[in-house]
């Protein structure tokens, strides 16, 4: 605990400018004075439940107040965060819970079967429901029976995401945290923070998921300039044009398919809608499809079109700005301050410009290890502190990047990443699968979907329906494949490898790549 007002902060803005508004969620909303006073509440409650500095609290709930208050009184008890997607499984939560060595567990869920049998499974010391009273459960209303004790935070509560691996487990990556010195890391953040800087912006939309790193940090970029947020619990496309309209929303970030859905609306929805409020919007997650890129300018205006790329591992890497659309079409970007990029091939020799390779990219944010896991071998992370994307492409003349596709078989469905590695492993514990290989091929909504090829055991049958039951039962929907080819044998070369790229070819042909 400290005595001093952190600037940019809950208690700075509940000091500076205690009645603006910090929060509207539906018809609920906070000032910034009530949000700090939540917070100070609901962390003494904390506290006095055992939770201390350095523990880890795990949030499995949509986009709401409740989600701001609770990060706001972790940030002031010095917490981290574990963003749980709350679609999981109670198989994949408990992982989760166990693997992270949470102490507590926040969720939301009408139901509480799922969260009650991972909870019991990981042995969190606390669990706490928002919505619903249940047996173990603390219920929301009673954490405000603590008094409220100010506190000061001395940063924002650091986030955990879970980043499903490619050899099949999830792995956990403290999102934020330094790898390089306190002046590198200030002006690294100043620069992401100068990229997204649009004079007059006051009000922001924030409907990315909570346990995916956007989210949260969309929001806190937010509090630290003071603006007041505007929450959608779930995305609805034309949700998102009323929320501007009704509170003159400035700044909405989204993944692809999001505007895709937008775009999708018949054109008397979105004529019936005012956007002209909006001054900047910003996409990323997954490449923007070059006709949706152009709808997007159209209807928001050439002006307001920000794309960014990055990585769980390293964060952010480099930013699209709109006045380099029309100049750079197609391109990425450039790096942000104290970022590089090297551009090697297949043996780690650098490539000269316009060459198209792997990217490797080191940032003041790299991670060098997973939660609970060893050091990062040199394959992934060099000595110099480049880390192995995956994803290739080049960088031209004037240090712009371009992403021309991806080495890893990572697949990206709704601006979610989804690897193969984990969906093979939970079909392969179906007694009739011999073999399997998952690949992503094109879908008009999500970019990608699922796909599973699927090579039987001698003897053994199972339908398509039995496969798709069997990973209901073990993975979120999002994860699930949509379809299941049967095959007598997967293609492989010498060294016994499975070759995906074959198995995608087909599917992918004449068609817009979608990194």
């Amino acid at each position: 605990m400290t005595d001093e007002i952190r600037p940019g902060s809950i208690e700075y803005w509940a000091a500076q400018t205690p009645d603006v508004l910090a929060c509207i969620e539906g018809e609920r909303s906070l000032t910034w004075q009530d949000l700090n006073g939540r917070a100070n509440r609901i962390a003494e409650a904390l506290h006095q439940a055992g939770v201390e500095r350095g523990h880890i609290v795990a949030l499995s709930m949509e986009v709401r107040l409740e989600w701001l208050v609770i990060a706001g009184a972790l940030a002031k008890l010095g917490c981290s965060i574990l963003g749980v997607n709350w679609r999981l499984t109670d198989e994949e939560t408990r992982y989760l819970l166990s693997n992270s060595g949470a102490r507590v567990f926040i969720t939301d869920a009408q139901d509480l079967a799922v969260a009650t049998r991972a909870v019991q499974f990981a042995q969190v010391p606390l669990a706490v429901s928002i919505e619903t009273q249940g047996e173990g459960f603390l219920h929301w209303p009673e954490l405000f029976e603590a008094p409220e004790v100010a506190r000061q935070s001395l940063s924002e509560a650091s986030l955990l995401i879970y980043t499903s691996g490619t050899t099949g487990q999830p792995k956990g990556v403290a999102l934020g945290t330094p790898s390089a010195d306190p002046a590198t890391m200030r002006e690294y953040y100043e620069s992401l923070d100068l990229a997204g800087f649009v004079e007059g912006v006051r009000v922001q939309l924030v409907n990315m998921p909570m346990h995916h790193g956007s989210g949260p940090n969309q929001t806190w970029s937010a509090i630290r300039k003071g603006r007041t947020l505007v929450l959608q619990r779930r995305f609805d496309a034309e949700g998102v044009l009323a929320l501007i309209q009704k509170h003159g929303v400035h700044h909405w970030a989204g993944v692809p398919t999001m505007f895709k859905r937008l775009a999708g609306l018949p054109p008397e929805v979105l004529a019936r809608y005012d956007v002209s409020s909006i001054r900047r919007v910003s996409v990323g997650a997954a490449p923007v499809p070059y006709a949706l890129k152009q709808w997007m300018l159209s209807y928001f205006g050439r002006d307001t079109l920000q794309e960014t790329y990055g990585s769980t591992e390293t964060g952010m890497i480099c930013t699209m700005l709109p006045a380099m659309q029309e100049r750079k079409p197609g391109s990425s970007g450039l790096p942000f301050r104290h970022v590089s990029i090297e551009v090697r091939d297949s043996l780690g020799h650098p490539q000269p410009v316009g060459k198209v390779g792997e990217l490797w990219v080191k940032t003041p944010v790299t991670i060098k290890h997973y939660l609970n896991e060893p050091a990062l071998g040199e394959d992934v992370l060099d000595a110099r502190g480049f880390f192995r994307t995956g994803d290739v492409g080049y960088l031209d003349e004037d240090g712009y990047l371009f992403i021309t596709d991806r080495v890893k078989d990572m697949i990206i469905t709704g601006g979610v990443n989804v690897y193969p590695a984990e969906i093979e492993a939970v079909l392969q514990r179906h007694a009739a699968v011999e073999d399997v290989a998952v690949i992503g091929i094109p879908d008009e909504d999500f970019g990608e979907q699922v796909l599973a090829f699927c090579q039987l055991k001698a003897g053994r049958a199972a339908s398509e329906a039995d496969l798709l039951a069997h990973c209901e039962q073990h993975l979120a929907s999002h994860k699930r494949p949509r379809r299941i080819v049967f095959v007598q044998d997967l293609p492989r070369n010498a060294m016994g490898k499975v070759l995906k790229r074959e198995l995608r070819d087909p599917y992918w042909t004449g068609k817009e790549r979608r990194v």
